[in-house]
């Protein structure tokens, strides 16, 4: 009979708190949206959380994979990617066997030209080593993997598709194998029939490549995989079983150490071998980003709990009586407090069912702001959506809400003084206590939303700098267009092929005599790159070696003019001619942070360099140009040089007088023209590129989501001020009324009301700035020239925050301060 007595009381009580709820239903809808605003928001976020840091990698045993860097101990972390040459990768799998069970390398260049009889297309592709997926542990979904025939300078020419390749471009046909796809590599002038003999999981994803449809071996001959000087690689490597990554870093620095010994002109820094694990690389950029985020999010939750919190104080108070009342009559401690938890589950299972349909949304809306290019460089977000991990999430925030709120009316009401609040039957002594607990948690929300207004703030002026940067050159009026000659190499004779350069410089001529184009310029890639280069060293000719300094900078090829196109600024010397690019002369012209770091005190203009060692051909310095932007925005300028023009492809920059959108028709035309079968795409500006950047993407998308966090914590922190201003007024109106009746005048009771609430913003907008210098350390690599500090930011911040408080504070002011004193006097 105990047992169902338990059960006939649980019921009564959830009759009663949908009684309770439904009476109240402006107490129980706002707290209702409130709290599923804020489950929404942060479940919205940990599915991106879920997708990228707590899923596992597709890989066998991710934890056994780590990349392996030539790292200089001078060298910041991020100038020591790309730190291997293909002849040093050789020697690094071939005697470091004993502690990686394998290894496997990528080239950085990434990009092939697909050539079909229906014309050609540029395609995302990568070239690799023969053990590279073998070194991840990826098993194909058809076919097999790459191998080690299959690799070096004689190897048969094989490829493997991406699953989304093999959907799109063959339909998902089995019958895939053993087909022939004819790729060019962006270094060569023509193209080479591929075998198919593989087909990859839909589930496998690189980020630490671009997006690649088609993979293909390092094989062939090319300039850079046969030069020690020049680093094109990244490597990966798989820790043998029960080696250790300290043991291993050993044994690659020694093996580094042997190369320098053998190599010295080649390996003149002095390095060791540092491995970091390939989930820190891949995510690196990635989790604190959002790790951010979801703090957010979080405090959001918090704002949101801090809101029902007050409600819940406020209705407690107003219940006092009716606790007392029935404590009174009988019941226990144990059954009002199973009374307040029953109500707090009604609320919380209505907010947590509304805040997960809400997220359902949330992240359907997240999902739409991602771009193609996010998703090719973040695939592991593809087909996100609600699933039973964040169904448990959410219910797991619902049931912590529940227990927050249900300890909070007994917290508040002490049964000891159950007597007390029957002889009482007013309000003051609640009011009283109500008014300070009630002003700590307002206290609390307007830190919160200081702290993600100037979070957002830091970012949005971040984000402004980021675009309006000095990037060395005139970025206005700048088309940008990628020309790529096409040609099967197996079907053209020798003596019919162009020479190198010269389909560039009769583009070139053509372009700039078109009408609204002041000048034109070419090279072999885009500044403002977001990826990796192949670096070489710089050897000073004629200076004693220990007297040189150990650096491998990119090196970049480009035509005459193609500084003035730029507007970019000669600080020293010439441009080059137009003979000098035509024979490729053996001159180059370096930038200001090289002339600074390598010839200080010494005037480079006719001085040598020689890229590797001094066995290399050495180039002549004929000029020195104003620091480029060749990579990131947010990376420091760095020692760069620029040497003629040689190659087969090329990025043409034309520099117009007009919009650059309107020169593209007549762009095109001229360009084929002079080669119909040329492959051309790309067309864009660069204030476009600079605006579609990776890293300026993401800083829009943080803006965009850190304010919309702060706008919601704002509106939230705001009308629980205004609702606790407007509690308190209450509370205060017998008070009002006799200071009224005694003579104060209505601005004086503005001032009390005002005063209080520019007290708790300037408490809460204080506190809210340490709070966001503290978060702007954590996310510094994330603000583009700007101080966790910002002293405009802060003030703008606590300006906004104060104006948005007196407005929510004025009509609780204006309805104290027309209180007629008679009534109240009379009312008591």
């Amino acid at each position: 009979m105990r047992h169902v007595a338990a059960i006939e009381h649980r019921i009564q009580d959830l009759r009663f708190a949908v009684r309770q709820l439904l009476r109240y239903r402006g107490f129980a809808s706002v707290a209702v949206i409130v709290l599923a605003l804020g489950i929404a928001a942060s479940t919205s976020i940990f599915a991106f959380v879920d997708a990228t840091l707590i899923r596992p990698l597709p890989y066998e045993r991710p934890s056994r994979l780590f990349t392996v860097f030539g790292a200089r101990q001078e060298a910041a972390a991020s100038q020591n990617r790309g730190a291997a040459s293909y002849l040093d990768f050789l020697d690094w799998r071939e005697r470091g066997g004993r502690t990686f069970g394998s290894l496997g390398a990528y080239d950085v260049r990434a990009g092939f030209t697909l050539i079909t009889p229906d014309g050609s297309e540029p395609v995302a592709g990568l070239r690799v080593s023969s053990g590279f997926f073998d070194t991840l542990g990826v098993r194909p979904l058809l076919g097999r993997t790459f191998q080690p025939d299959e690799e070096g300078r004689s190897a048969p020419a094989t490829a493997m598709l991406s699953y989304s390749a093999w959907q799109t471009r063959f339909h998902g046909s089995p019958d895939v194998l053993g087909r022939t796809v004819t790729l060019q590599s962006p270094w060569l002038s023509s193209g080479e029939p591929h075998v198919i003999i593989g087909v990859l999981p839909p589930d496998f994803h690189f980020t630490l490549a671009a997006r690649a449809d088609f993979w293909a071996t390092i094989r062939g001959v090319q300039g850079c995989w046969e030069a020690r000087a020049c680093r094109s690689l990244e490597v990966v490597g798989r820790l043998a079983d029960g080696v250790s990554a300290q043991a291993a870093s050993t044994e690659m620095t020694a093996v580094i150490e042997h190369l320098r010994r053998v190599y010295p002109n080649d390996h003149r820094n002095a390095e060791t071998a540092r491995l970091v694990a390939l989930s820190d690389v891949m995510l690196g950029d990635v989790r604190p980003v959002l790790l951010m985020l979801l703090s957010g999010a979080g405090l959001l939750l918090v704002i949101a709990c801090i809101n029902v919190v007050s409600l819940l104080l406020a209705r407690t108070d107003s219940r006092t009586r009716e606790m007392a009342v029935r404590n009174a009559l009988g019941a226990s401690s144990r059954r009002l407090a199973l009374q307040f938890a029953t109500e707090a589950v009604v609320l919380t299972v209505a907010a947590g069912v509304l805040g997960v349909a809400l997220a359902s949304l949330g992240i359907r809306f997240l999902t739409s702001l991602l771009t193609e290019d996010m998703v090719s460089r973040m695939p592991y977000l593809q087909g996100i959506g609600m699933n039973l991990r964040l169904a448990v999430f959410g219910g797991a925030v619902s049931t912590g809400a529940a227990v927050v709120f249900a300890l909070t009316p007994l917290l508040r009401t002490s049964m000891s003084q159950t007597l007390d609040g029957l002889k009482e039957g007013t309000r003051g002594a609640a009011g009283t206590s109500w008014r300070r607990l009630g002003s700590h948690l307002v206290v609390a929300e307007l830190a919160i939303a200081a702290m993600l207004m100037a979070s957002a703030g830091l970012l949005a002026k971040g984000l402004y700098l980021f675009l309006h940067v000095d990037a060395g050159f005139n970025t206005h009026q700048l088309a940008l267009v990628s020309v790529t000659p096409v040609s099967i190499g197996t079907g053209m004779a020798a003596a019919d092929r162009e020479p190198v350069g010269v389909l560039a410089r009769l583009v070139a001529e053509r372009v700039g005599a078109l009408p609204g184009v002041e000048s034109v310029g070419y090279a072999d890639s885009l500044p403002l790159r977001p990826g990796l280069a192949p670096s070489s060293s710089f050897w000073i000719v004629g200076r004693a070696a220990d007297r040189q300094i150990t650096d491998d900078w990119p090196v970049r090829r480009v035509s005459a003019h193609y500084f003035k196109a730029l507007q970019a600024t000669l600080v020293g010397g010439r441009d080059f001619s137009e003979d000098e690019v035509a024979s490729v002369r053996p001159v180059m012209i370096i930038n200001q942070t090289a002339a600074q770091r390598y010839f200080q005190g010494e005037d480079p203009i006719g001085r040598s360099i020689a890229f590797g060692g001094p066995s290399s051909p050495a180039r002549e310095i004929v000029g020195i140009v104003a620091d480029i932007k060749d990579g990131p925005p947010e990376t420091p300028s760095h020692p760069s040089a620029y040497v003629p023009f040689d190659q087969a492809g090329f990025a043409l920059f034309v520099r117009t007088r007009h919009n650059e959108s309107a020169l593209f028709p007549s762009l095109v035309a001229a360009i084929q023209e002079i080669r119909p079968d040329v492959m051309v795409a790309g067309l864009t500006s660069m204030t476009e590129r600079l605006h579609t950047l990776p890293s300026a993407v993401m800083n829009q998308s943080l803006v965009w989501l850190v304010g919309g966090f702060a706008a919601v914590a704002l509106v939230l922190s705001v009308v629980g001020l205004y609702g606790v201003v407007a509690y308190t007024v209450g509370q205060r109106a017998r008070e009002i009324g006799i200071r009224m009746a005694l003579g104060a005048v209505p601005q004086s009771v503005y001032r009390l009301v005002l005063g209080e609430a520019v007290r708790l913003v300037a408490i809460g907008a204080g506190l809210g700035a340490l709070g966001a210098v503290t978060a702007g350390s954590f996310m510094r690599h994330l603000l583009f020239d700007v101080e966790p500090w910002d002293v405009p930011t802060m003030v703008a911040v606590a300006c906004l925050l104060t104006i948005c408080v007196l407005l929510a504070s004025y009509l609780p002011a204006r309805r104290a301060a027309g209180v007629n004193p008679v009534d109240v006097l009379r009312a008591e």
